[in-house]
């Protein structure tokens, strides 16, 4: 009776559906993701049903594992008998750019990793967009490059390389990119990394001994970005992968972007064949913001806050110039320093004075030559803010109670000190770089979402500073 049921179906959007579901419990998450998912199923102009797979290796490894089972599953349910063809992208190509009368693509699997709201959850930001970009003299190339790079225009560089300082717009481009490439062409899939994501993945697979999964689930991109390419210097294994993978998706016509806070050449940590090939395309330095660009920044973040209701208004001049002026960092850094004083001010920001605005940041605006402040002060005074010993800082851990004041010593590590990534890891009891990166990256997060963290960071840097 449930055959009979089942086989009544006639739409393949439906049909297709349910034998993708099914297919997926039996096959598992990695095969699945890799090689299913990705793919949709068309009509072609003899009306003969297709499975479209995004690369030929994945046709291959359809045809060789699965499509005996996927038509099993696909004639239970079809009430019109048909069966599915398997071809790759390249050999549809004309039929997917132009249909002819009566061939209309019919149904597609729209694959997890694909969708904007997954997309989001892997590191996407949803405010890193092109509309909350501030555009300035030493970012507006990068700007128009990454305008280029996100509308899919033919004869663009490839890759496109964005590098400088820290927290100066580059991992905002790459988000800016990803949202707005995704937007103008939803079928594509568009992967966004970070080095460290990419890292994580990596060793996960050779430890799972899922290699094959991994590299079809970046192969078979149309566009990859990668963010923080720096971090992946040092490590043989991963830098070879991300070579092969970087050249299997330019002799596929994928379109490459990539962030560092330096430009390719001077990548000393990474290989030679790879720095050369990052540097094949184009390089767009991002040079620090002047002060009207960071007035703008400044008062772009404060008008974001007030459509939050964190606060009712901007600031006056003065305050905000004065805040600018004393803020000597970069724009993430400036970026705190707004929310610290919207999160102390609140609803009294718009009609705060100078002397008002200097006594909640205290001594976040910095006026002249400051003591050097160690990592080991940080943690002591993290610790003894939150009733903590420094060797919890220190310790393998994970608890809530320990794990935010950890990520906030860490960031204070890296806004009060000159100490890179790795060093704050070596000294918060020999942790990686990445999970330091994440710490802080974390927290910055954060800060305008909780005034209770940014209310601690505050005052934690008001300390160290006094």
């Amino acid at each position: 009776m449930g055959n009979a049921v089942a086989a009544s179906l006639t739409d393949p959007d439906r049909i297709w559906t349910e034998a993708a579901l099914r297919l997926r419990g039996e096959i598992g998450e990695g095969p699945y993701s890799s090689y299913i998912a990705p793919s949709a199923v068309r009509v072609d102009a003899a009306g003969q049903l297709v499975l479209v797979t995004p690369t030929a290796y994945a046709r291959d490894w359809v045809r060789r594992n699965a499509q005996r089972r996927i038509n099993e599953l696909w004639l239970g349910l079809d009430g019109l008998n048909r069966r599915l063809d398997v071809r790759c992208r390249a050999e549809v190509g004309q039929l997917a750019a132009a249909p002819q009368s009566g061939a209309t693509p019919v149904a597609t699997v729209q694959p997890v990793a694909d969708s904007a709201r997954a997309v989001r959850a892997a590191g996407l930001q949803p405010r890193l967009t092109f509309d909350s970009f501030v555009e300035g003299p030493g970012n507006a190339f990068a700007l128009s490059m990454a305008r280029q790079a996100a509308s899919w225009i033919d004869g663009h560089f490839n890759p496109i390389f964005f590098c400088g300082p820290y927290g100066n717009g580059k991992t905002h481009l790459l988000n800016a990119i990803a949202w707005e490439a995704q937007r103008l062409r939803p079928d594509a899939k568009v992967v966004y990394l970070t080095a460290e994501r990419f890292l994580s993945t990596f060793q996960r697979a050779l430890q799972d001994r899922a290699m094959a999964a991994f590299k079809e689930s970046l192969r078979s991109a149309d566009m990859l970005l990668l963010d923080d390419v720096q971090f992946v210097g040092g490590k043989a294994a991963t830098q070879e992968e991300l070579l092969s993978t970087l050249t299997a998706l330019i002799e596929d016509g994928a379109r490459i972007v990539l962030s560092a806070d330096r430009p390719p050449m001077a990548l000393t940590d990474v290989e030679p064949r790879l720095r050369s090939h990052l540097a094949s395309g184009l390089t767009c330095p991002i040079e620090p913001g002047d002060r009207t660009l960071k007035l703008s920044v400044a008062r772009q973040r404060l008008d974001a806050l007030i459509r939050l209701g964190v606060v009712d208004g901007q600031p006056a001049d003065p305050v905000l110039e004065q805040l600018v002026d004393r803020t000597s960092g970069s724009m993430r850094e400036l970026e705190g320093a707004v929310n610290t004083l919207a999160a102390a001010a609140g609803a009294r920001l718009s009609s705060l004075s100078i002397d008002e605005a200097k006594a909640l940041l205290g001594a976040t605006q910095r006026g002249g030559p400051e003591r050097r402040i160690t990592v080991d002060e940080i943690q002591k005074a993290t610790a003894e803010h939150f009733n903590l010993r420094q060797a919890d800082l220190l310790s393998e851990r994970r608890t809530r109670a320990i794990a935010r004041p950890r990520q906030i010593a860490m960031y204070l590590c890296k806004q009060l000190t000159t100490r890179s990534y790795p060093d704050i890891g070596r000294r918060f009891g020999g942790r990686d770089h990445t999970t330091v990166l994440h710490g802080v990256r974390k927290i910055e997060e954060l800060m305008p979402k909780d005034d209770q963290i940014a209310k601690d960071v505050e005052a934690l840097i008001r300390k160290l500073r006094g």
